[in-house]
């Protein structure tokens, strides 16, 4: 254990906070901070965009941003079945290593296990990650109002898509490759340009219908969508076809939901599209007074339909 973690871990993940080698790093900090925890059980490990690493590492890093923190330390614990084989374990804290450099931040502290074979499903990986908030924005469903506008930064569910396709049980072959991304670069200017924005989701678990419904719960206020406006790639739409799987209801890992006041939008969109990772940014829909509570989607036929809250996990074990 002491030398998989000296001649792993600490070499590939090496720098100042984690080098003290303490129970505990040490993070001194003036202003507010952001701290959040995620787990990770994908199946496969790997899939078309990103593997296990890098999904770790970006859905732990954006789930800062959506608070409006700037991400800068990440803790990592691998929970690692017996038997697994070293060059994949290695493989996968290379891409940790990449994409932690990649989104600026540093492993901070970690904890490596191994248990026995049949007690996990090769490994599991858990992040926490802390981070600084951008001065004077405070990001919260309560400040969502009616008449504020709702953006989406790209295509929706091919997360959730790439993952089941890669299914060696499906076999699939859809193609669709994982938006899995660390949105620093396009988020952080975002924030700090534009006070206006009232709140920010990444649609990962039961996707932009069950992000949209927690909002809608949480504000008392109805979240009016345009199904004509919400872009889905022709893949998904295939797969969402032939699968009969809702792609609201579908899982997106490098994209955010953004409530933002309605003089703002166009400018919010504007500034969004001139970055690769929000090139397909659009305005979606707006907040309204009633119903309460509410998502309600006007269909292409013209026609309006309730979304509710997902009940069930349509795939499971995507991120």
């Amino acid at each position: 254990m002491h030398s998989l973690i000296k001649e792993l871990l600490f070499k590939k993940l090496a720098n100042p906070v984690l080098g003290q080698l303490s129970d505990a790093a040490v993070i001194r900090y003036k202003e507010g901070v952001a701290f959040t925890t995620d787990s990770f059980v994908v199946n496969p490990l790997d899939f078309p965009g990103g593997d296990i690493g890098k999904l770790a590492v970006c859905g732990t890093v954006n789930d800062l941003l959506m608070q409006g923190a700037r991400p800068e330390y990440l803790s990592l614990a691998l929970i690692i079945e017996e038997g697994f084989d070293y060059r994949h374990l290695e493989k996968i804290i290379d891409s940790v290593a990449f994409w932690a450099k990649r989104a600026n931040v540093l492993i901070a502290a970690g904890d490596l296990k191994v248990v026995e074979a049949g007690a996990a499903d090769k490994i599991f990986i858990n992040t926490s990650g802390i981070g600084r908030l951008v001065r004077g924005r405070n990001l919260s469903v309560k400040n969502i109002r009616a008449k504020d506008k709702i953006i989406i930064t790209g295509s929706i569910a091919e997360h959730g898509f790439a993952v089941l396709s890669s299914r060696r049980s499906l076999n699939l072959g859809f193609e669709i490759k994982s938006d899995c991304s660390s949105l620093n670069n396009l988020l952080l200017p975002l924030i700090k340009s534009f006070n206006q924005i009232k709140f920010m989701r990444d649609p990962t678990r039961g996707g932009l219908a069950t992000t949209l419904n927690e909002a809608a719960e949480s504000s008392g206020l109805a979240m009016m969508i345009d199904e004509s406006a919400i872009p889905v790639s022709g893949k998904v739409r295939a797969a969402a076809e032939l699968l009969g799987i809702d792609p609201l209801y579908v899982a997106s890992e490098g994209r955010a939901v953004i409530v933002i006041a309605p003089e703002a939008a166009k400018k919010a969109i504007a500034m969004l599209r001139k970055h690769p990772l929000g090139r397909g940014a659009c305005l979606i829909g707006e907040v309204a007074k009633s119903p309460k509570a509410r998502v309600v989607l006007k269909t292409a036929v013209g026609t309006e339909r309730i979304v509710d809250m997902l009940i069930a996990e349509p795939l499971p074990r995507i991120c």
